[in-house]
This record gives C-alpha cells, sequence and structure tokens, in this order.
C-alpha cells in the first residue's frame, strides 16, 4: 500500500500511525474511562461460563459485549489479599501480604495502586462497596480516591431472627469490632430470604449509588473517570430478596460430586470447616453436612449470584443510556472462588480448582470483539498493566513489585498466548502452597515454614476435572517439568507480621 502512496499522503499517514500506536483509542487527548465491577467470592457460576442452570442474564450480556477468559485465576484465595494483589498488581508471594490484618502501606508507605496510578494520569478515581477489604484489622487506602470512599455493609440482615438483634461474629470481624472476643459472639443465619426490594441489602444501594455517580461523572466528557464499583454477593450470609431465590427449582441444583479429599493428597491440602462455621444452622461438631443443609446453602450462593446480577445489571444499562459504552472499558473480576461441598469444603482459603478459578471479562471498545473467550491463562495481577494499556498509559514502574502481564495482545487476538501458565499460592497447615496451573495440570508445591520435606499435589484437569486423586508419585515425568517451570519463578517472601495483636 505504501509504494501507492506519494508526498504529503506518505507523511500524514505516518502522523496518523504514529498517535494509533502511542493510544489504542486514536486522540492522545481523549482518554477512556474505567469502570471496575469487583463482585466478592464469584467463580464462574455463570450462564456465560457454561453454568446449566445459573440465571446470570447481565453478566452474560457483559461476556457478549468483550472477551471472557475462560481459564483465569486469582493469586491468592481470601479476600483480603486478592484485593491487594489486584491493587497493587504484585502477587501475595512478592509482597508478603497473605493474611488479614496486614496493612500495605506499612510495608510500602509509597505504593502507586491501580486507582492511584490512573488518578496520576489526570483521572478522577471513585470507589463504593466492596473494593479493599475493610474488616479482619484491614482498612480503606484513601490515597487510591479523588473523593471519599462510598462503604456499606458485608454481612447484612434484616429478618430479626437472623441474629436476635445481636453482634454477631462475622459482623465484629468486617466493623473491626475486637472489643470482645469473636467467639464469645452469636452466630448469624447462613442465609436469608426475606420479601423485601432490592435496595434492603447492599448491593442494591450500591447499584444505585453507582448509576447516581455516573450521571455525575458523565456531565464532564472532558474529565476521564475511573469507577470501581464492588458487589458482596455471593459472600456469605446468603441474604438475597426472595424473588431470586424463586428463580431456582432447590431440588434441581447441582449437588456436589466428589466429597473427599483428592487421594495421595497431604492432609492439610483441604479446607474443612473455617468460616463457615460462623454461621448457623451449620454443626460445629461435624463437616459432613446433610443434603438439606447442603441444598439450602447452594440455593442461596446461586440466589445471591442472581441478585448481584441484577444490579450490576442497572449499572450496564445506565452505562448504556448514557453512551458511555463507546468510551468506557470495562471490567468484571471475581476476587476468588468459592468451594460448594466439592472436596468437602464450604468456603475459600485452598489451592484447589474451585477456590482460585475466577471469572474476568474485559470490554474495550475498538480492542475486543463481542463475545469472544479465550484459553489464554490470566491471573488477577494481570489487570494493571493491562488497563494501563488499553488506557494508553505507559507499562506502570511502581515502588512494589507489579507482576502482572499486558492482556491486550490477547484482547486483539484470543487465540494468541503469552504465558503458559497462571500462579496462585496458600499458605496453610504450617506451609506455604505455591502452585501453578497450565491449561491441562495444575502443581502444589507445598514447602514447610520451619524447614523440612516438601509435599507435592499435581492434577490433571483433562483426565480427572473433580480433583480426585494427586498425580504427584505416580507420573513423575510430568512432576519434574511442573516443577522446573514453578523454579521459574522467584522465592516466595515470608509472611508480613500482623499489626493488629
Amino acid at each position: 500500500m505504501f509504494d501507492t502512496l506519494i508526498g504529503p499522503r506518505i507523511g500524514s499517514l505516518f502522523v496518523i500511525l504514529l498517535g494509533l500506536a502511542g493510544n489504542v483509542w486514536g486522540d492522545s487527548e481523549s482518554k477512556p474511562n474505567v469502570l471496575l465491577l469487583l463482585v466478592d467470592d464469584l467463580k464462574p457460576t455463570l450462564g456465560c461460563y457454561g453454568d446449566p442452570v445459573a440465571v446470570s442474564p447481565n453478566i452474560d450480556r457483559l461476556a457478549a459485549m468483550g472477551t471472557r477468559f475462560d481459564l483465569a485465576y486469582c493469586n491468592q484465595s481470601v479476600c483480603m489479599a486478592s484485593r491487594y494483589n489486584l491493587m497493587l498488581g504484585s502477587r501475595s508471594s512478592s509482597t508478603g501480604f497473605y493474611s488479614f490484618g496486614t496493612q500495605f502501606r506499612d510495608v510500602y508507605p509509597n505504593a502507586v495502586t491501580l486507582p492511584q496510578y490512573f488518578m496520576n494520569h489526570g483521572y478522577v478515581t471513585h470507589s463504593m462497596g466492596k473494593v479493599f477489604h475493610i474488616g479482619h484489622g484491614n482498612t480503606n487506602d484513601d490515597a487510591s480516591w479523588s473523593v471519599p470512599h462510598l462503604k456499606d455493609k458485608v454481612i447484612e440482615y434484616v429478618l430479626p431472627e437472623s441474629t436476635h438483634r445481636q453482634l454477631t461474629r462475622e459482623e465484629a470481624l468486617f466493623t473491626n469490632e475486637f472489643s470482645r472476643p469473636i467467639k464469645s459472639l452469636p452466630r448469624g443465619a447462613a442465609w436469608e430470604n426475606a420479601d423485601v426490594l432490592d435496595e434492603a441489602y447492599a448491593d442494591g444501594r450500591i447499584a444505585t449509588h453507582a448509576v447516581d455517580r455516573l450521571r455525575s461523572l458523565s456531565e464532564d466528557s472532558d474529565q476521564p473517570f475511573f469507577l470501581a464499583v464492588g458487589f458482596v454477593r455471593p459472600h456469605l450470609p446468603f441474604s438475597a430478596p426472595r424473588k431470586y431465590w424463586e428463580m431456582y427449582d432447590r431440588d434441581a441444583l447441582p449437588m456436589p460430586e466428589f466429597e473427599k479429599a483428592p487421594e495421595g493428597a497431604p492432609e492439610f491440602a483441604v479446607k474443612r470447616g473455617g468460616e463457615i462455621t460462623a454461621f448457623k444452622p451449620v454443626p460445629l461438631d461435624t463437616v459432613v453436612f446433610e443434603d438439606d443443609l447442603k441444598r439450602d446453602l447452594i440455593h442461596g450462593y446461586y440466589a445471591s449470584v442472581s441478585y448481584m446480577d441484577a444490579q450490576l445489571g442497572r449499572v450496564l444499562d445506565e452505562v448504556e443510556a448514557l453512551g458511555l459504552d463507546k468510551n468506557t472499558i470495562i471490567v468484571l473480576w471475581g476476587d476468588h472462588g468459592w468451594h460448594l461441598g466439592d472436596h468437602g469444603s464450604w468456603t475459600k482459603h485452598s489451592n484447589h480448582e474451585q477456590a482460585n478459578r475466577i471469572p474476568i471479562i474485559i470490554h474495550a471498545p475498538g480492542v475486543t470483539k463481542p463475545g469472544t473467550s479465550t484459553l489464554q491463562l490470566a491471573e488477577t495481577v494481570d489487570l494493571y498493566p493491562t488497563l494501563a494499556s488499553l488506557a494508553g498509559l505507559s507499562r506502570p514502574k511502581a515502588p512494589q513489585p507489579i507482576d502482572g502481564v499486558d492482556l491486550t495482545p490477547v484482547l486483539k487476538n484470543p487465540r494468541k498466548r503469552i504465558r503458559e501458565y497462571a500462579y496462585h499460592s496458600y499458605s496453610r497447615g504450617g506451609y506455604l502452597g505455591r502452585a501453578i496451573r497450565t491449561e491441562r495440570y495444575r502443581l502444589v508445591q507445598w514447602e514447610p515454614h520451619s524447614g523440612g520435606k516438601i509435599e507435592y499435589e499435581l492434577y490433571d484437569y483433562e483426565k480427572d476435572p473433580l480433583e480426585t486423586r494427586n498425580l504427584a508419585v505416580s507420573e513423575p515425568d510430568v512432576l519434574a517439568r511442573m516443577i522446573r517451570l514453578l523454579d521459574q519463578e522467584p522465592p516466595a517472601k515470608q509472611q508480613v507480621k500482623k499489626n493488629r495483636k
């Protein structure tokens, strides 16, 4: 084509191409907005991910607008650390932030968070709902936002019988109320299906605030914004208006298929009890649940997903009504997965598939193609450099490690591959488990904190998607190959000391 152009036409085309190379939006003065939708405890129990019973029309609609990552993984299957992974662009193994009660600015006082990076490039940054984890000794990061963060509840009930009007264990944890021992407090209900309006619970109120904020932000088309909207369902308790429970036939919901620990796995690798026991009527004296309780918990999870989806849909509706979808990058991110009875577990906090696989969906006008999907392995930490790239900004540099890769090439061509595996970690039973997930296998290397024998888990998801058997002994060649991949990663940092007594 260039051979047919002469004189000024060549120069003009060169200038245009140079501008486009620096900014995918073409005009360096016109920056795209960013809408980051964060959802607590959401694994891919969504129609767009192939779940046959999930009622999730609005997230499905977002997937139809952009690119769905089918093999996306969190870097740490616990709320606080996963949100630090997102906001810092740093894996827990790079920072030492594995558990609650640690404040990232105690270690990196000059850290540049994801919203801060955009703020430093002329954006206004707003947030509402659950964005940073507030509770368990952790707080919001005020420096990340142009205006004060709008907080709402995580643990919430409207029926008196759910709490008997007393402060519950989980309410205390999520409000940083430590004046009494947590276990001296009563347990709240594990679910609630009150006949109430959507705004009776936090996600409904957050959607209303997000709609109002979008209207306000859209009034100045020259001012780009970064808006983080955090939804809390399907986090426990499964409190959702009754109409969302009625979307499902309780007896037709999928029950756990394999409830044992994987054969040959280290005893500490499976999480039993824990968070779920803070809610009634979950038994305290056994990890074996009756079928009725299992069905109620699974029903509550699905109802909570549909309730959250409806609120997220209200936000998407407003984006489209205001015409913002033409110049707004929209990202859906689940902070980690959730065990719904697989391996007999009813929480996260593990290195298994159900706790670590997450939904990531990205709509970037002019970059993503509608209704596309990819098997490129992705991590939470990738979103920081990817969003910067999509906005035409340089690769982030900050005092904290930036561990992610820019996924933009995959958004342009979903068949492109830019990494061989995803990495995550979790600390359990006196061991730090560092894991890598390829398209077919997962390796978990469990190294004792105090030294000693290293334990391994190896799973083949092509032959054994339910993780019924640890293959670390029976497949030495695969194990060795996976260990070589893991050895490419730097050694993990130890847990940062908690600052809450």
